[in-house]
């Protein structure tokens, strides 16, 4: 009789294409706002951030910009169906958006592992990919648990793999649940990686 071997507590990853937003339009929106954003390139500057980042400054780019709305009302819907396909019961209340901000990665720019604490589902729109540009890192979050493990095969399967990269294009959307470690590699293109990273919440 043949083993009965199935996938559980799976670790999900929600990957489309945003519609209804103008992305050249949203990459000058990104860049107004960086050269009026003093005090990001200033927090940036200090906390050795390569590039810019509008994370530690600006806290309303929906008002300032309507192209920034209408990312957020097609970030809304794409949340809205990730939570369902989680299968989560949000008891009536909708998670919500809480924070959402800019960042423009230069040739040769990081962003370190982390995560992203308070929040519920985390995610990132692409803005500007050229060629060249970090794919998005996914760790494992079983790692700690893996004190004797060997490596995985280089050709095991993707659900198997101890990291993931994705490597989206401009106008898709990623999603994951807030505790998934992730990283930006070194951006090897030319020119500037820009994305549109934002945290949802509940309750």
């Amino acid at each position: 009789m043949a083993a009965d071997i199935r996938s559980l507590f799976v670790t999900r990853l929600y990957q489309a294409h945003v519609a209804g937003v103008d992305y050249d339009e949203l990459e000058n929106s990104c860049y107004a706002i960086y050269e009026d954003d003093e005090a990001g390139q200033a927090w940036s500057e200090e906390n050795g951030f390569p590039g810019y980042t509008s994370y530690a400054s600006l806290t309303d780019l929906p008002w300032r910009f309507p192209i920034f709305a209408d990312l957020v009302r097609a970030l809304d819907e794409s949340v809205a169906e990730f939570a369902a396909d989680l299968g989560f019961d949000l008891d009536g209340k909708p998670l919500k958006l809480e924070d959402i901000w800019i960042n423009i990665l230069p040739e040769g720019g990081a962003h370190a592992s982390h995560i992203h604490p308070h929040s519920v589902i985390s995610g990132t729109t692409y803005v500007a990919m050229p060629d060249g540009a970090s794919a998005l890192k996914l760790e494992d979050p079983r790692h700690a648990m893996m004190m004797a493990a060997p490596p995985r095969r280089k050709d095991a399967p993707e659900d198997r793999q101890s990291f993931v990269y994705v490597a989206p294009k401009v106008g898709d959307v990623l999603l994951w649940e807030s505790w998934l470690r992730h990283e930006v590699p070194m951006n090897m293109a030319e020119g500037e990686r820009i994305s549109v990273s934002f945290n949802y919440g509940w309750g």
